[in-house]
């Protein structure tokens, strides 16, 4: 349904490929103006030509503090509010149990959590 999204301001993170870019072309499709989020600048400038014009991505990594605070700083100055939040960004890597460090821990967590 094309415009049900009219004038809707939404952010993808981990919009630049896989489950979230398709999110973030859908949004677009249906007339919202969409950040993505993502660590790999090449990555990122291809998804933003392929979700549509009138979008926009971002660098940054959700489990750093300081790039959420950049990435809100950016949508609050280009557009003044956030309507809609796609937490999509994750990751993480395997371990078995008894191997699991802390900071292996520590990193899966913060990016999923």
């Amino acid at each position: 349904m094309p415009g049900t999204l009219e004038a809707k301001i939404e952010l993808v993170t981990g919009g630049s490929s896989g489950i979230g870019l398709a999110v973030a072309q859908r949004f677009a499709r249906e007339g919202a103006f969409v950040f993505v989020t993502g660590r790999r600048k090449n990555e990122l400038e291809k998804a933003a030509k392929l979700i549509a014009p009138e979008s926009a991505a971002i660098q940054a990594d959700v489990a750093n503090l300081a790039d959420l605070d950049k990435v809100y700083q950016e949508i609050k100055q280009r557009k003044g509010r956030l309507d809609v939040l796609v937490a999509n960004a994750a990751g993480g890597t395997f371990a078995p149990l008894g191997a699991t460090s802390e900071e292996h821990f520590d990193q899966t967590f913060d990016s999923n959590v």
